[in-house]
């Protein structure tokens, strides 16, 4: 299995911090951000990474992270992407890289308490399609929320204004290869992006998709209140525990 970890975008939540940096570049208590993605694979087996990133700082993730010693890496992959165009469309760049093989995707932004190994064997014996994570949280029109009726997902809806259900989806994907043939089928959003979420609904009517529900605490760390959350959080319990 490949491991994504998609860590561009031009963070202007975080500006003027951004103006400066990647915002994946950012602290987060002890190490910068994107740090924790790369630990949440690694921590999963999974070694054969490569990082998209994008903007005027994406040097600034070579000279940092180099070929991934610090992680026990042996070599670590970078794709450049630019301007923007949403999850969806940053994902698209890692088609040469999969060359057919299943792939778990981590936003650069999120950070977990523990680990997504139960996940990964999960999805590795469901063996084809798509398997997403859900985490309860208070504020979940700030992400796409899944519509539920029991345990049975009905859809995913991206930034409700009115959430049907307390979860949100987060920033951690399982996928088989077929995903870069469903992203060649999209169309922008309102918001001119190409949404994650639509390739999820995709899956979701083929009949393919799974979730569960991720252990320990979970946040991204896009906006500044997310930021000094999921710093204390670090801080107080620690992260990416096996």
């Amino acid at each position: 299995m490949k491991g994504i970890i998609l860590a561009g975008g031009l963070g202007t939540r975080l500006h003027p911090l951004t103006k400066v940096t990647n915002k994946h570049l950012l602290p987060i208590y002890d190490k910068p951000m994107i740090h924790y993605p790369i630990q949440t694979l690694v921590n999963a087996g999974i070694t054969d990474i490569l990082l998209v990133t994008g903007g005027n700082s994406a040097g600034e993730f070579l000279r940092l992270l180099g070929n991934g010693k610090e992680f026990g890496l042996q070599h670590l992959n970078y794709a450049y992407q630019e301007g923007e165009g949403g999850i969806a469309a940053a994902l698209a760049l890692a088609e040469y890289f999969c060359a057919g093989d299943s792939m778990c995707i981590v936003l650069g932004d999120n950070i977990i308490e523990r680990n997504v190994v139960a996940a990964l064997r999960a999805y590795q014996r469901q063996n084809t399609g798509a398997k997403i994570l859900l985490k309860e949280v208070k504020d979940p029109q700030r992400f796409g929320v899944p519509v539920l009726e029991g345990d049975r997902l009905i859809r995913i809806e991206e930034k409700p204004k009115e959430p049907k259900s307390p979860y949100a989806v987060t920033g951690i994907y399982f996928f088989d290869a077929r995903v870069f043939e469903i992203i060649k089928t999209l169309r922008p959003s309102a918001r001119g992006e190409l949404e994650v979420t639509d390739v999820i609904n995709n899956y979701l009517d083929r009949g393919e998709l799974t979730w569960d529900l991720l252990e320990g605490w979970w946040s991204d760390a896009g906006t500044f209140a997310s930021l000094r959350l999921v710093g204390n959080l670090v801080a107080e319990t620690g992260a990416n525990k096996l």
